[in-house]
């Protein structure tokens, strides 16, 4: 019910930018925002999961090619009373993984290459028990809108900040240059919107992931070291990913870059102290 308030929320507040955006171009613009923003709602709804498949560059395997990927994830679907997802592979070198989808029924877990060479199938498990925790949780439409959002305010700003390098801002009576002020600020401002929406999405859900996957395998230790293995690696091999869909990942893909305010953009938990509370038993 909360995710379902917050997603509800977030497309809300989209739909609205897009409108409050052409509305600086006049009657015209803002009833462009409202078929934009209309447009943009409905595909994060809908097709957030593409979106975040194919910003991984996943592609989805067949039993006959993973059969220990599907045994496991079929083995911890069941103990969570829930359907089997979809599963996909990622070409990426680092070891990392995620869930996404708007429900249960249209959920997809995806793994990395470099997971599947670096993990033990015991450390593997207690990973896919964290992605399946998320989709029984209900996390992933949240976490899916919140990714298809972040990216729509950053196209907003992108398209504002064009507007006003070419002296858009409608209005006979308004100031140009305070009109250009605002658009820029606009456009400078709603991306660190959008990283500081997907930092307070994030970190509590991930604590508790961690906990409901290791209940549901009865031990933390496998997804302790998992957790271990895969931070250590994600600070040397760098990933491709824009920072919208980093924050699905079980340890963020972009830690090794370094970015100013990084603390201010942390996205997951320190993975120190989820280690900590999976081996004091937490989870118990």
């Amino acid at each position: 019910m909360r995710n379902t308030l917050k997603t509800t929320v977030l497309l809300a507040g989209l739909g609205g930018l897009m409108v409050l955006i052409g509305s600086f171009f006049g009657t015209t613009g803002a009833v462009i925002g409202l078929v934009v923003g209309l447009a943009f709602v409905g595909g994060s709804y809908w097709f957030s999961d593409t979106i975040a498949i194919r910003a991984a560059r996943a592609r989805e395997v067949t039993e006959a090619e993973m059969p220990e990927y599907f045994a496991i994830v079929r083995d911890l679907a069941a103990r969570a009373d829930m359907p089997m997802p979809r599963l996909y592979v990622s070409p990426e070198a680092q070891p990392n993984a995620f869930a996404t989808g708007r429900n249960p029924e249209h959920a997809a877990v995806a793994v990395t290459e470099g997971i599947l060479q670096v993990l033990t199938w015991d450390e593997l498990r207690g990973v896919l028990a964290h992605e399946i925790s998320h989709v029984g949780n209900r996390d992933i439409l949240i976490s899916s809108v919140a990714a298809a959002v972040a990216m729509g305010i950053t196209f907003s700003a992108r398209m504002v900040m064009w507007g006003a390098m070419l002296g858009g801002g409608g209005g006979g009576d308004r100031d140009r240059d305070g009109g250009i002020f605002g658009l820029l600020a606009m456009a400078l401002l709603a991306p660190l919107a959008a990283a500081v929406l997907q930092m307070a999405l994030s970190r509590s859900r991930e604590f508790e992931a961690d906990r409901s996957g290791a209940a549901l395998l009865g031990d933390g230790e496998g997804l302790a070291r998992a957790l271990q293995k895969i931070d250590a690696y994600a600070h040397q091999v760098p990933m491709q990913i824009d920072q919208a869909h980093a924050q699905a990942y079980i340890i963020n893909p972009l830690s090794g870059r370094r970015v100013q305010f990084a603390s201010l953009f942390r996205t997951h938990p320190p993975t120190e102290e989820r280690v900590a509370r999976l081996r004091a038993g937490a989870w118990r």
